[in-house]
C-alpha cells in the first residue's frame, strides 16, 4: 500500500497506475471469498432474478418482429446477390471470357 500512495499523489499517471493495481488485486481478493457452492447458488439466484424481468411479446408483436426480420433478410440477400453479380461481371470484363 505504501508504494501506491506516492504514485497516487503524483497526478494523472499515478492515478492510472493505482487504478490498474486496484483492478488486478480485486479479483484475487474475491476469488478466496465464499464457498464454491455459495457462489453457484448466488449465480443461480441472480439468473432467476434476471429471467423474471423478461417480458414475452404478444402474438401480434411476435408476428411483427418476425416479419421485420424476414424482410430485412430478403433485402440483404438481394443486395449481396446484386453485388456478387456486379463483381462477377467486372471480373469477366477485366480478365476476359
Amino acid at each position: 500500500m505504501s508504494e501506491s500512495a506516492p504514485a497516487a499523489a503524483s497526478g494523472a499517471g499515478g492515478a492510472a497506475a493505482d487504478g490498474a493495481h486496484t483492478a488486478r488485486s480485486a479479483p484475487e481478493k474475491d476469488s478466496g471469498r465464499g464457498n464454491v457452492f455459495a457462489r453457484i447458488a448466488l449465480f443461480v439466484r441472480q439468473v432467476v432474478a434476471e429471467l423474471k424481468k423478461v417480458v414475452r411479446p404478444t402474438r401480434s408483436e411476435l408476428f411483427t418482429y418476425t416479419s421485420v426480420v424476414l424482410v430485412f433478410v430478403v433485402v440483404v440477400m438481394a443486395f449481396v446477390t446484386v453485388l456478387d453479380l456486379g463483381i462477377g461481371q467486372v471480373t469477366l470484363w477485366v480478365f476476359g471470357d
